[in-house]
């Protein structure tokens, strides 16, 4: 811990990281957006939900794109740019005109492509910056900035959810346009990487420092890669039909509670996991959350899970979600290196892309909810597996 606050000029980026991975979280309220977008453009409910979709797609995407970017043109100006494109993704989703007249392609584009993109980008060059300031507490590092992250739908799901109710959800957009330009503007110079300031806390790189080519060369990568993909299908499958779970298990009264503790578990798992892997071990805490993500896939499909064992079965899987979402980044530094991490994290990602893609769309063709489940907890399991094995890997080297 001495290593840490004796790291001033660290912390300082740290704390400017985290307050802007507070706005860039507004990816996961989507769910708020939906009816009264929907409502006020005149579009399809069902069209409406696949924003979402795109930008979850275009966010992994900018996290491999922002990745090759700021190693051309540093952390700095790719946060800059990151940020001002969210800005002007929602600003021209203001713009689009209401009541139908327009295509709905134009907020998949506004909102979900150039604003996912954004957060992607801006995303991975404030956490990769922020293990080069800590390379001897990456886990540390790492959890308290994807935290930020998470925690941002207990700040803006019910602000979002207030300015709807008092004007039009265009406004809504405008407004946070706003603040979110101001937020990027106000934080994105105190983003420094340690080669820009004098910092005896910033220890030279230990080992070899893999190149995106050479890590896709590397089982290793297929490894993390996948177990990624398979590890995250249970919460990209439960997070859109969520109330629809609480309903079927006689608990249409917890959908908002359920909601509610998911983000509060994903931010901690974001930060907790991380933590923990410094401890024990990347492998290790890897294979723990997988095994009980598994656990909890399981557990759903016994029909009779439902009240209060419903919310601790969904805690547990977004505790774990989170936990992923926190751990990958110092996994894949651990085993390829720091120097290119913001790159060889953005081609990880693409286990994310294809994950929240294909899996959603595979596991709504399974009618049977004890087969989904099922299905989905093999997946998991899977996951830990191919961690198992990058770890005998890994004791072998």
């Amino acid at each position: 811990m001495s290593a840490i606050t004796q790291n001033k000029q660290g912390l300082k980026v740290l704390t400017a990281g985290v307050v802007l991975q507070l706005f860039l979280g507004i990816i996961y309220v989507w769910s708020v957006f939906k009816a009264p977008v929907s409502e006020f453009y005149g579009w399809n409910p069902s069209d409406v939900g696949f924003t979402f979709s795109f930008m979850l797609c275009f966010f992994a995407a900018g996290i491999l794109a922002g990745g090759k970017v700021q190693a051309i043109i540093g952390v700095r100006y790719t946060t800059l740019i990151g940020g001002l494109m969210v800005s002007a993704g929602m600003l021209a989703t203001s713009l689009i005109p209401a009541g139908g007249q327009s295509s709905i392609f134009l907020i998949y584009i506004f909102y979900g492509i150039i604003g996912g993109a954004g957060v992607g980008a801006a995303y991975n060059a404030i956490i990769s910056n922020a293990q080069r300031w800590f390379p001897e507490n990456r886990g540390f590092a790492t959890g308290v900035s994807v935290c930020a992250f998470g925690f941002s739908t207990v700040i803006f799901a019910p602000l979002v959810r207030t300015l709807n109710l008092n004007m039009d959800v265009n406004i809504t957009f405008m407004i946070l346009s706003g603040i979110f330009a101001i937020a990027t503007l106000s934080t994105f110079g105190f983003i420094k990487s340690p080669n820009q300031v004098l910092c005896s806390s910033a220890p030279a790189l230990k080992g070899k420092q893999y190149t995106t080519i050479e890590m896709i060369k590397n089982v290793r990568f297929y490894l993390i890669t996948l177990s990624m993909m398979f590890g995250m299908s249970v919460f990209f499958v439960l997070t859109p039909d969520l109330k629809d779970l609480a309903g079927a298990r006689n608990a249409a009264s917890l959908a908002t509670v359920l909601v509610m503790v998911m983000g509060i578990a994903n931010s901690l798992g974001r930060l907790c996991v991380p933590l923990l892997s410094d401890k024990i071990g990347r492998e290790s805490a890897d294979i723990i959350i997988l095994a009980a993500t598994a656990i909890g896939a399981f557990c759903l499909c016994f029909a009779f899970v439902g009240g209060v064992w419903l919310i601790v079965i969904i805690s547990m899987i977004a505790f774990c979600y989170g936990g992923i979402a926190g751990l990958y980044p110092v996994l894949t530094s651990d085993n390829f290196g720091i120097k290119n991490v913001g790159s060889n994290y953005g081609a990880v990602m693409i286990g994310f892309m294809v994950s929240a893609l294909l899996f959603p769309f595979l596991i709504s063709k399974i009618e049977a909810q004890t087969l989904k489940f099922a299905t989905l907890g093999i997946f998991a399991a899977f996951a830990a597996v191919l961690i198992i094995f990058l770890k005998i890997i890994n004791s072998k080297k």
